[in-house]
Parts: C-alpha cells; structure tokens; sequence
C-alpha cells in the first residue's frame, strides 16, 4: 500500500501601488523610497496611522522663531479630497525657483499647481490635471501638476527661506485663484481636488 502524500498548497500575495504615495502610506516599520534619482534610496519611518489613515510628522525643522512639521505623506486620496489652496509665483524671479516637473518657469495666467510632497508621489502627478472645487464659492477648474511643494525640507535659500509646505497644500497659480472666484490676498482657502 502507498502511503498518500499530502499536498501543501502555496500562497502568494502580491501588492502593487499605482504611485509612490500609496506605498508611503501602506509600509510597515520603515520605508525605502526613492525620492532623489541621484542619491539612491532613503529608509524612512512608517508616518501613516495605522489606525485613522492620518499622515504624521516625519520629523521638524526649526525656524523663524518656530518649529515645523516635515512631512514624506499626505491625506488619502478620494474623490473630494480636502485641501488647502494657497498661492504661488510661477514666474522667474518669483521667488520659487523653476518648477520641479519640468525645470521651467510658468506664467501666472496658467492654470497650474504645486502640490503637497506626498500628493506629488515622488513627480508621478507631474503633467496630470486635477480637479479643485472651492468650498467657499463652489467654482471649480481644472489645473496641470507642474511642482512640488515642498513639505520635508525649508528654511534655506533653495526654498527662499520659507518653511517646510504643510502636508495639505495645493499651491495655486493667480489664475487658479482667479477662475475660482477666490481673494489671492486671503492667503489660505478650503478646496477639494481629485483627480481629473
């Protein structure tokens, strides 16, 4: 009589992120990113909650008298993601440098954006359009990701002095400001964005 041989079954699990930002938000422990071409990869601690989904503070920089919050992440991405729209000049001299998309200076009559570190995924963004919807006047527009703002480094000349972009930000052209109905001297409005 032969003995019957039991078969073991295997299991494979594959995971697979569509940009950057989503394996920043679903590592464990630490993370390996790949966030400048000429330097290699980075170890980084896991900044996301596990238990809310919530971008934490990868670390501070002190400045201007302050501390401020680094961030490698940004909220999830929905369908109406809630954001802060600040302002930016694109143009040379404008105190913002070339934007990191595509080494160009922009016109301030562009519909285009920076965004949040995280929410730039590492350049993946770049060239895509997304959607903002004002919450104060429920306009809306579409706008090219042409830049990173900046939300792990600050506080030097190569980011004209300025402190670390909150994890939150998409920075907006004056005609982003303009076609939605929005005071560019407010500083700050509450919008939503998703991808377009």
């Amino acid at each position: 009589m032969n003995p019957i041989k039991k078969k073991t079954p295997i299991v494979i699990s594959i995971a697979l992120f569509s940009s950057p930002s989503h394996a920043i938000s679903s590592c464990n422990g630490s993370c390996q990113i790949h966030d400048h071409p000429d330097e290699g990869a980075h170890n980084y601690p896991n900044t996301m909650s596990s238990f809310d989904g919530g971008c934490r503070p990868s670390g501070t920089l002190h400045c201007h008298g302050g501390s401020h919050p680094k961030f490698r992440c940004s909220p999830p991405v929905t369908s109406s993601t809630k954001a802060t729209l600040t302002n930016n000049d694109f143009s040379k001299g404008g105190g913002s440098g070339a934007s990191k998309c595509d080494g160009k200076f922009h016109r301030n009559s562009e519909l285009i954006v920076a965004m949040s570190t995280g929410w730039y995924a590492g350049g993946s963004r770049c060239g895509h359009r997304i959607k903002i919807r004002s919450r104060k006047t429920g306009r809306s527009v579409m706008a090219k990701v042409v830049d990173e703002c900046d939300s792990v480094n600050g506080c030097n000349g190569d980011h004209d002095g300025e402190p670390p972009c909150r994890n939150d930000i998409v920075d907006g052209s004056n005609a982003v400001w303009h076609a939605l109905g929005l005071d560019i001297e407010a500083g700050e409005e509450d919008v939503v964005w998703s991808m377009a």
